[in-house]
């Protein structure tokens, strides 16, 4: 089996980091979740009884890792941009050396997806 051309292994590192923002995404979206749950429990229970330690803990432990996935982010965007950079340049190389249609399409379809990723969410 012959080795992946440039062309393909640019375009997988796109998808893969693209795969990876989507699961921090979704991570983000589940801590957020779960950090409202908690905050709602303890004003709740504010209004009854004595404070809960444990839950105090457990409140501030899920805040520290929702603030540990954003800072994911920043460095995450900065190498999907690198990796549609270069898989830029693959898809220019390939196609004035005439590439296979079918890795030229994989490739732009996967830089379509990776700049989606790279712009800011309130451009």
């Amino acid at each position: 089996m012959p080795a992946p051309s440039p062309l393909t292994i640019a375009t997988q590192a796109v998808n893969r980091l693209v795969k990876e923002e989507q699961y921090y995404q979704k991570e983000l979206a589940q801590q957020t979740e779960r950090v409202k749950k908690l905050e709602a429990e303890a004003a709740d229970s504010k209004d009854g009884s004595g404070g809960d330690d444990n839950a105090e803990f457990m409140r501030k432990q899920e805040r520290k890792a929702l603030e540990e996935t954003k800072t994911m982010f920043l460095p995450l965007n900065e190498k999907i941009g690198e990796a549609v950079r270069r898989l830029e340049e693959q898809i220019a190389t390939a196609e004035s050396e005439g590439g296979s249609a079918d890795e030229m399409a994989k490739a732009k379809e996967a830089l379509e997806s990776g700049r989606a990723v790279g712009q800011p969410a309130a451009a």
